[in-house]
């Protein structure tokens, strides 16, 4: 019988990882996000990136704060339980000691990852505020996509004794995310999650509608996201200036008291309202945007987020998306910024057909471009774009071109939103949701794929290499060359994204 089940090919996939990265004792952290298994190591030295990229399952290496192997979306969740367990049996096994070089060598290692972070506290910041929602993103994606079957049934007018089961299933979710971005925001910033939750709680409880504040009776989940992420972090340090000042015999029964009270207060008569008002402004700032200069605007979005998601700026949108999903059900923005994955696309098509004799480029997008078609960009930015240079500004026109198209008809009253954040490429159509029909919604949105598609295509084919660069990469000999393009993604921008 055959013993080629998934949970044994997650385990061989994470035990093919472990000692390419050093071993079980060469790690000191693991997570993962949606694509990525992020790890933290004690000697970078001791990572073999060329025989690494030659895991079948890995479709990349980033290196950043932490070592990021990209292993894509499904896959990073199954395997990275198999490799924590991994490393458990063999620290296990060594007994976890290390000897006087290793303790040097991880002190250095965190001093320097210390100082690093301190040199960039925006791209920290930004991390944090990644750290936040993204562990959020699974739940967005199953709840948008309940939401849009439970829209489609009722506007076929089908299944009305399900419709309402599958509505709460789909809002129970949205109703309470302010509750989850508490507990996730004390977590981060170093304080009790669940004061963090509690705290934020209080914007959703419906006994708030009896409080008047600032003149005008406050609304349950006034001020959604945000107000819940200023309300967690006042907590964390309340909670922290009384870890500091309360008697240890004390501090069970008072720190959490005070921090409770105190963030909580401050959230009723102040933060409650001041971030209901950002709330809104969002909103209609966006909405304003898209219906005065559409088309404009969709060509900026579109163009520019790949280079956003090089320099790690796209993170900054995360909460935009959430507090627009949170208002309105969908945000306007992501289908847009979704077109710059068609033109990475697109101009991933010209590459492979211009290259007619480069062997080892056209395996890399045979092999990455299913992904891209599905949404995920890493591979086709750092196996393909980004290394060649002007493919990458060629497809960001693609991506400028297919935002436009959407934005445009967006200008003309037919808006393009998603559910959920995460997905985009073909992978978005679950979560598509507008103000006109899930027919129209779904056109355009594929109108836009298909511009981007041909930008991208058009623009690489023509404009996209020069005479010099046809003829060093355009033959069998150049794949040595291309190689350690390929081989040092981390040499480029940090942090991608799924685009």
């Amino acid at each position: 019988m055959s013993t080629d089940t998934p949970e044994n090919k997650n385990r061989a996939t994470a035990a093919a990882i472990l000692p390419l990265v050093g071993g079980a004792d060469n790690v000191t952290s693991v997570a993962h996000c949606m694509t990525r298994l992020r790890l933290g190591l004690r000697d970078r030295s001791l990572v073999q990136d060329d025989a690494l990229k030659a895991v079948p399952a890995v479709m990349g290496v980033v290196e950043d704060d932490t070592y990021q192997i990209v292993l894509g979306p499904g896959t990073v969740a199954r395997v990275t339980p198999e490799f924590e367990a991994l490393v458990e049996e063999g620290k296990s096994a060594s007994g976890g000691a290390l000897t006087a070089e290793e303790l040097a060598a991880e002190g250095a290692a965190m001093r320097a990852a210390q100082k690093a972070k301190n040199a960039t506290p925006f791209k920290l910041f930004l991390r944090r505020i990644a750290n936040i929602f993204v562990p959020l993103i699974p739940a967005l994606i199953g709840c948008g996509i309940i939401a849009g079957l439970n829209g489609l049934l009722i506007n076929l007018g089908w299944l009305p004794a399900v419709t309402p089961a599958l509505a709460s299933i789909a809002s129970g979710f949205m109703a309470l995310i302010a509750v989850f971005v508490g507990f996730n925001t004390a977590k981060e910033f170093g304080g009790t999650p669940i004061l963090g939750g509690a705290v934020a709680a209080i914007i959703v409880f419906p006994g708030v509608a009896k409080i008047d504040a600032f003149g005008q009776t406050l609304s349950p989940g006034q001020g959604g996201v945000l107000g819940a992420l200023g309300a967690a972090v006042l907590a964390v340090y309340i909670e922290k200036w009384c870890r500091k000042w309360v008697p240890e015999s004390l501090d069970v029964l008072v720190t959490p008291t005070l921090t409770v009270l105190l963030s909580g207060l401050v959230t009723i008569f102040g933060l409650m309202f001041v971030a209901g008002e950002v709330s809104t402004a969002i909103g209609t700032g966006a909405n304003w945007l898209l219906d005065n200069t559409g088309a404009f605007a969709g060509l900026v979005l579109g163009g520019f987020f790949l280079p956003l998601v090089m320099l790690g700026l796209h993170q900054a949108l995360i909460p935009i998306h959430t507090t627009l999903i949170e208002q309105q059900g969908y945000t306007v923005l992501l289908p847009i910024l979704a077109m710059a994955g068609a033109g990475q696309v697109g101009c991933a098509a010209a590459v492979f057909m211009r290259l007619k004799n480069n062997h080892s480029i056209r395996n890399t997008i045979k092999s990455a471009m299913p992904a891209g078609i599905l949404g995920v960009g890493e591979p086709l930015i750092y196996g393909v774009s980004l290394p060649l240079g002007r493919p990458f500004i060629t497809a960001c026109a693609g991506g400028a071109a297919g935002g436009a198209f959407v934005g445009l008809f967006s200008m003309l009253g037919d808006k393009v939103g998603s559910t959920a954040i995460g997905p985009s490429g073909w992978a978005l159509f679950p979560l598509l949701q507008g103000n006109q029909g899930l027919g129209t919604t779904i056109a355009i949105y594929a109108g836009g794929l298909l511009v981007g598609y041909v930008v991208g295509f058009l623009a690489t084919y023509y404009f996209g290499f020069t005479k010099t660069m046809l003829s060093e990469l355009n033959t069998p000999a150049a794949e040595a060359a291309a190689e350690p393009a390929k081989a040092e993604p981390g040499a480029g921008p940090k942090e991608p994204a799924v685009v």
